[in-house]
């Protein structure tokens, strides 16, 4: 049997965590007056600083390393980087949040860097560096999702405790996590911008998902339009002369918590006896693994 994820939970908490990284969060805006940026502890050598090997963003547009390098070349960097001793190079800084910058400042040509030091152990790190990438700006839906998918398997949070930690209300959490629903070919439309995140979540419902996904792309639907669809087609292969009952609002959130904390598509059918049934549907069978494991652990 596959080993069950480590569930402990930091023993101050998400929110003490998020405290110490919050100012950090936000990017140098153009506007420096108007960023209330914390005082650094201070200035380090930038040939003293290293990436954190398990930093889960890979991607770095060379465009926008340029801008914000301009930037700081104008302003300087507002926002302090924040570092931890390195565990393997005595005197030497690893990054925690913050290496868009640090990669900016090179382009920049600067000698240091202001940084905050903190004592981070492994996993404060890495949850660290997950929460500042699902804070940011220009990240996609998909890879918010699963920022948000690795702080509840790996670390054991509870989407209660994300959302009073980032100030995010449950329904975004779960609507966000949803798409990672979606079958793999819909999460690269996505991820390359040819389906927003509307698109994607109207898909959910649809019998035949890929099909409607491609004709969205092919023809310009808008997301109204792909709701409809999705409906229509789901209506169409209902048992002649019958419809689908509509599902009350405690119905549907319930399928939202359920489909967000399993990362699974889950239906639930309620009759008028108070039984009924609910249907969890996997795409492969590495997503049943998934939840096997989920079912064994609980």
């Amino acid at each position: 049997m596959a080993r069950t994820p480590d569930k402990r939970r930091l023993g101050r908490g998400l929110s003490a965590l998020m405290a110490d990284i919050e100012p950090t969060t936000t990017e140098p805006s153009a506007e420096p007056e108007q960023v209330a940026a914390p005082r650094a502890d201070r200035l380090v050598p930038i040939e003293d600083i290293h990436p954190n090997p398990d930093q889960p963003r890979r991607a770095f547009s060379d465009e926008a390393l340029r801008e914000l390098a301009a930037s700081i070349q104008a302003h300087g960097i507002i926002q302090p980087l924040i570092v931890r001793p390195d565990p393997a190079a005595s005197g030497q800084y690893q990054i925690v949040a913050g290496e868009r910058r640090w990669r900016a400042a090179q382009v920049a040509q600067l000698h240091d860097v202001p940084v905050l030091v903190r004592e981070f152990d492994d996993d404060e790190t890495l949850q660290v560096a997950i929460i500042e990438n699902v804070q940011r700006a220009d990240l996609n839906p998909l890879e918010e999702a699963l920022g948000y998918k690795q702080l509840i398997d790996r670390f054991g949070h509870t989407q209660l405790e994300l959302s009073t930690a980032m100030g995010k209300s449950r329904s975004h959490l779960a609507n966000v996590m949803r798409l990672l629903q979606l079958p793999d070919e819909i999460q690269v439309m996505v991820r390359d911008g040819d389906l927003s995140a509307g698109h994607a979540r109207a898909l959910l419902t649809a019998d035949e998902p890929i099909a409607l996904a491609k004709r969205a792309v092919r023809e310009g639907l808008s997301v109204r339009a792909v709701e409809k669809a999705a409906k229509s087609a789901g209506q169409s292969t209902a048992a002649p002369g019958r419809t689908r009952p509509e599902k009350d609002a405690d119905t549907r959130a319930l399928e939202s918590d359920l489909s967000a904390a399993l990362a699974m598509k889950v239906e639930i059918d309620h009759g008028k006896d108070g039984s009924g049934k609910m249907v969890i549907k996997y795409n492969d069978l590495e997503q049943l693994d998934d939840l096997m494991r989920k079912l064994n652990a609980g």
